[in-house]
């Protein structure tokens, strides 16, 4: 995803790519090693984050400790860390908004089980991705559990994790009722999917006050 989003801003009119921050400094690339140096050498507009734990939340805290608006394309934070990114996004003044999924169907399927949950009493999730995806459930998946169980769906929403090579993203949403079966699915063929949703999020997210979880907050104008 790093090297996707590298790939699609510097390929973006109207976008200039500052540099990238890894585990190893490369200067023939604008590669840093360290985040707070790249902050003070380039001055970026946005920082948009696809590290890993437990360097994401270290990125994350640089970037609003330093009021520059922030994506966080990692699914690795517990609730506690969210709530500590909140609170300092709240006393900086600055915008965070973690993103489980950029693909826009995502977005999208996410919304419309949320809008289901109310009319079906029983729902499970199936979420499919590549062998090396680290966590289980996926942070889409768990998003979108939480949506329903807040939502007026079920208390507890059962997901499955599947993790085969040949697969990139997929899930279904499946909810069932007396006679019947509604299934919500979307699936990400190439991590292009993911390209439009990533820039939209840089274009947008300094409309945004504290901590967002989720595109929808971009989609619906949300800045509160």
């Amino acid at each position: 995803m790093g090297r996707l989003a590298v790939e699609t801003v510097t390929q973006a009119p109207g976008i200039a790519y500052a540099g990238s921050f890894a585990r190893a400094a490369n200067p023939d690339t604008d590669v840093f090693d360290d985040i707070r140096e790249l902050i003070r050498k380039r001055e970026p507009d946005v920082i948009a984050d696809f590290t890993l734990r437990p360097a994401t939340q270290n990125v994350a805290r640089a970037a609003v400790e330093a009021r520059i608006p922030v994506i966080i394309g990692s699914s690795e934070w517990d609730e506690r860390e969210r709530e500590e990114l909140r609170a300092l996004c709240n006393e900086h003044e600055s915008p965070a908004l973690i993103v489980p999924n950029f693909a826009i169907g995502a977005v999208l399927m996410m919304r419309f089980a949320q809008e289901a949950a109310r009319f079906f009493p029983t729902a499970e999730i199936v979420e499919l991705h590549r062998e090396d995806k680290r966590d289980k459930p996926s942070g889409t998946a768990a998003a979108t559990a939480r949506r329903i169980e807040t939502h007026g769906g079920p208390a507890h929403v059962p997901i499955h994790s599947v993790r085969l090579r040949g697969l990139l993203a997929h899930q279904e949403v499946l909810f069932g009722n007396a006679g019947e079966l509604l299934t919500i699915r979307h699936d990400s063929f190439s991590r292009e999917s993911f390209a439009s949703g990533i820039l939209f999020a840089i274009r947008n997210v300094h409309k945004l006050s504290g901590l967002h979880v989720g595109l929808d907050a971009l989609l619906d104008g949300a800045a509160s």
